[in-house]
């Protein structure tokens, strides 16, 4: 295999409770990790001679702050092999989406199978922690429920269902929306049964919607479709969830100009990696 493609796909946090705040700062927290089977394109191209290059959507990124630039660079390959990544992106910055987390991780899974390195899922998750919160999650591939600070997770078999996912025109930093004095930090923690059962939030919407009116405004659009719209991670985007994709179509279609919107199905697993043509 010299070449692979791949969907780096998107997630939805089902609910978000923060249940407090430890002496280094970190917050922890309880959480349903969904993956959708849409997302960002990327191609991995394999190179005879060392080095990492990247070209698509997120050049104007400092590679400091490139995931995908750090999770290449964080692999060794004894063959002095280099890569050439191309991205496509779909998934918003800022977007609670994972969009960062999850091409860390395809990267990381990617140049596993294409440098043929053999690392185990123990040795790349270990490698995923030293990138952010949400990387193991997406190298962990199925949807999980999720405590401590995101690190501690476990499988969690979830109804087929389609999303409608509403995408304001704004980022919102995870770091001063986790930072911010109004938000609730000692959330009770819940169990599996009362999640199923109907229960859980997002402790960060109140935060988020207060501080920007163009996420109000598709919260507001959305809910007047089900009042089980939520957040997904630290905003700004609003989803619900359906049983079938004629109804969530129904829906995406009243979309009002200027809000993006897209549906997308939940999936149990990571998208499979093919080899590209």
């Amino acid at each position: 295999m010299t070449a692979i493609h791949a969907c780096s796909p998107a997630k939805l946090n089902l609910f978000l409770h923060v249940t407090g705040q430890r002496d280094d700062g970190y917050h922890t927290l309880q959480t349903v990790f969904q993956l959708l089977n849409w997302g960002d394109d990327m191609v991995f191209e394999l190179r005879d001679t060392p080095g990492i290059t990247l070209s698509g959507d997120t050049n104007d990124l400092a590679p400091q702050e490139n995931l995908i630039l750090r999770a290449a660079n964080a692999l060794t390959n004894p063959r002095a092999q280099g890569v050439h990544i191309d991205i496509t992106k779909r998934i918003p910055r800022g977007g609670g989406l994972g969009g960062g987390s999850s091409n860390a991780a395809t990267t990381l899974l990617a140049l596993n199978r294409l440098w043929r390195l053999e690392l185990s899922p123990r040795q790349l998750a270990t490698t995923a922690t030293t990138l952010g919160a949400d990387v193991p999650i997406f190298v962990y591939g199925h949807n999980a429920w999720a405590e401590g600070i995101g690190e501690a997770f476990s499988p969690i078999n979830l109804p087929k269902r389609w999303f409608v996912i509403a995408q304001p025109a704004c980022e919102v930093s995870t770091t001063e929306i986790f930072a911010h004095p109004e938000l609730t930090r000692n959330t009770a923690p819940i169990t599996v049964q009362s999640f199923f059962s109907g229960a859980g939030h997002n402790d960060l919407q109140a935060v988020v919607l207060a501080q920007f009116p163009e996420v109000q405004q598709a919260w507001e659009w959305l809910y007047s479709h089900s009042p089980t719209v939520k957040m997904t991670g630290s905003g700004a985007c609003f989803f619900v969830a359906l049983a079938t994709e004629e109804e969530a179509e129904r829906i995406a279609q009243d979309a009002p100009a200027g809000l993006r919107v897209v549906v997308a199905e939940g999936l149990d697993r990571l998208p499979e990696m093919r080899e590209a043509v």
